[in-house]
């Protein structure tokens, strides 16, 4: 009988690397999930046993992938998916759904893409440490959620550093300093009525080259990482003080409290003052 153990993060106010969920499961035999979407990155390590992953490739083909005990397979934000254990060794796995302004960076660098989904070690001993982290992560939901993302940035770095596909001896680039840049300014100055050209202008570059590498980068266009920060700020200050709804929007770069409200509804899925509620926020 599937044996599992799930856990919903607690919090997702953390910009750079956040969590969703996690867990770990025996499966039964030919037990499958899908097909489904997440809106995340979500990776599966196989502890034993066997299985198939069908995921959509860049083209938006359908893919079949055979994982076995060691490898693993990323699903990638709105890809769909299905994955099945094998009907006589079913796979035991463990997982991690994953996001944030840094996410896809994490995953270029680890040589993961829609075309290229499974994960192969090129190093035990950080395999294993990666390994040990997703499970510490699982086994201790009970632990602060700065506790929990500190392990989850071990993930990060032992699954770049253990995968066959990373990149070796890749080094910093001026694309890498100047998207840096463009986040240092933006880390700055989100507070005030600045526009992308702006920040293109900060680093030097034309607005439409700058786009470009932003998003390829980040995988968000700057105009959506600004928001983005923006709303993580604004929940920050939420949760954290009793600053009127109109005075953090003001803080946060919008004097206009109805568009502010707007502009957190279309992140957070809620009204400032419903998300402050739900939170737990307010209270000094």
């Amino acid at each position: 009988m599937s044996e599992v153990i799930f856990s919903v993060f607690p919090s997702e106010n953390f910009i750079d690397l956040g969590l969703y969920q996690f867990g770990w499961e025996q499966c039964d035999p030919s037990h499958s999930f899908g097909p489904a979407a997440r809106n995340h990155y979500l990776f599966h390590l196989c502890l034993s046993g066997t299985g198939t992953l069908y995921a959509e490739n860049s083209n938006g083909e359908s893919i079949a992938y055979q994982v076995k005990s060691g490898q693993g397979f990323m699903v990638f934000p709105h890809q769909v998916s299905t994955y099945i254990a094998d009907h006589e060794i079913p796979w035991e796995y463990t997982w991690i759904e994953f996001d944030g302004l840094r996410a896809k960076e994490a995953v270029d660098l680890a040589g993961i893409s829609r075309d290229r989904p499974i994960y192969k070690a090129r190093y035990k001993d950080l395999a294993e440490t990666m390994k040990q982290e997703m499970l510490y992560i699982v086994n201790n939901k009970e632990a602060s959620p700065f506790h929990l993302i500190g392990h989850l940035h071990l993930f990060i770095d032992s699954f770049i550093r253990s995968s066959t596909s990373a990149p070796i001896g890749q080094g910093s680039s001026l694309r890498d300093f100047y998207i840096k840049e463009a986040i240092s300014f933006i880390e700055q100055n989100f507070q005030n009525n600045i526009s992308v050209e702006d920040i293109a202008t900060s680093c030097g570059l034309n607005r439409s080259y700058f786009g470009k590498i932003f998003h390829e980068y980040t995988g968000k266009s700057p105009q959506d990482f600004l928001i983005s920060y923006r709303m993580s700020k604004a929940a920050e200050l939420l949760k954290l003080t009793k600053l009127s709804v109109a005075d953090i929007g003001n803080a946060v770069g919008y004097p206009n409290q109805l568009h502010f409200s707007r502009a957190f509804k279309n992140v957070y899925g809620i009204s400032p003052r419903q998300w402050r509620g739900e939170n737990g926020g307010g209270c000094l």
